[in-house]
């Protein structure tokens, strides 16, 4: 039982790991290119990640069934985005996991092609 003065832990309750303690006080430097739409997944042949940290076999986890945005892993794992772009930034350079750029939208069409398209199309099927 609880009293007034004990708080009450819950699925509510924040970590009990400071994210400074999973990533042992490191940063990102200003050089590193990972925005929060770089798609990342697990390269092919990579080496075995039983000796890993836990915070980063799970990022392995979530990468392993194809590409995810670094928003998404961020999400998915509830850590601040920082400390995310640190573990992976790390799993990256040891070669657990492949990055790829987001694709590119599309440019738009010139509405006149797309309008001759159109009239071609009416001409041709009434």
């Amino acid at each position: 039982m609880t009293t007034p003065d004990d708080p009450e832990l819950g699925p509510e309750a924040p970590p009990l790991v400071r994210p400074y303690v999973i990533t042992n006080g490191r940063t990102l430097l200003n050089g590193e290119d990972l925005s929060l739409i770089t798609l990342v997944t697990v390269a092919e042949g990579g080496p075995r990640s039983e000796l890993l940290d836990p915070e980063k076999r799970r990022l392995i986890e979530l990468c392993s069934g194809g590409y995810l945005s670094v928003a998404e892993i961020a999400g998915h794992t509830q850590l601040p985005v920082g400390i995310v772009r640190l573990l992976l930034s790390d799993l990256i350079d040891s070669k657990y996991l492949c990055t790829r750029k987001p694709i590119p939208s599309a440019e738009l069409v010139d509405r006149r092609i797309l309008e001759e398209v159109l009239h071609g199309l009416q001409a041709r099927f009434g």
